[in-house]
């Protein structure tokens, strides 16, 4: 069974930073891409990142690339996403996704998901 599991949500001022997890289990790692998607109350769900764990290829959105970091640590089956000069808008649950292959989010095929941790980005 699939498990993705996320932590590192809070709450931070603009300008600040914080680091998400997701530790991974249920599936052979480096075979897979894992990626992050959030969704703000009565937004679309929006693709944020992703990573192929098999040779650690990225991609991001054009509204996070320069501040965000996708990483993989394979010998503990988890990814980070480092998230830095945090806005307002970056507000949202973050989501853990498990993934056929990072590619952009139009033709993500979402294996599976966590439960999201919140980020709240607020003065």
């Amino acid at each position: 069974e699939v498990q993705l599991v996320e932590s590192g949500g809070g709450l931070v001022q603009p300008g600040g930073s914080l680091k998400l997890s997701c530790a991974a289990s249920g599936f052979s790692f480096g075979y897979y891409a894992l990626g992050w998607f959030r969704q703000a109350p009565g937004k679309e769900r929006e693709g944020v990142s992703c990573i192929s764990t098999s040779d650690a290829a990225t991609w991001y959105s054009s509204s996070v690339k320069g501040r965000f970091t996708i990483s993989s640590d394979n010998a503990r089956n988890t990814i980070y996403l480092e998230m830095n000069s945090l806005k307002p808008e970056d507000t949202a649950n973050y989501y853990c996704a498990l993934l056929a292959e990072c590619t952009t989010p139009a033709d993500w095929t979402l294996e599976g998901w966590g439960q999201g941790t919140q980020v709240t980005v607020s003065s």
